[in-house]
């Protein structure tokens, strides 16, 4: 399958969080508006690694022992406990993005980094949610 860029978003720097992804036009509820492949990668190489912990902040869970780098803007997206999109894994190496509700055109897109949009697993970092709906680094405030 080709992959092409999406031409629904694009990254912009966000206000105490670095990057974040945003709808370029509005995006209806259900759409699958990117699509990109993954690299997967031993996880002792990401996460065990001194060498680079910067990558371990970036990557899924890939399962057996086994994380995935997402290109295109797959590792960008913010995380929120009240995503408006969600992430799937589609075949062997790929991962589609796809709206949870209409997404209007300037808003941020962000993910449940649980990987269900109901899940309230904690992540790993404390989040607080903002005017936007998208989670922020407390320490980043």
């Amino acid at each position: 399958m080709p992959f092409q860029p999406s031409p629904w978003i694009e990254v912009k720097r966000v206000p105490r969080k670095g990057r974040g992804v945003f709808a370029r036009q509005d995006i209806p509820a259900g759409t699958v508006f990117e699509r990109v492949p993954v690299i997967v990668i031993p996880a002792e190489e990401v996460l065990e690694s001194a060498d680079n912990p910067v990558l371990a902040h970036y990557v899924f869970d890939w399962g057996r022992g086994t994380v995935a780098l997402a290109l295109g803007y797959g590792s960008i997206y913010n995380h929120s406990y009240r995503p408006n999109a969600r992430y799937d894994d589609e075949g062997r190496q790929t991962k589609i993005f796809t709206a949870l509700r209409d997404i209007a055109a300037g808003e941020e897109i962000t993910i449940n980094y649980n990987g269900h949009e109901d899940d309230l697993t904690p992540v790993g970092f404390e989040v607080v949610e903002n005017e936007s709906r998208s989670a922020v680094l407390s320490s980043a405030s």
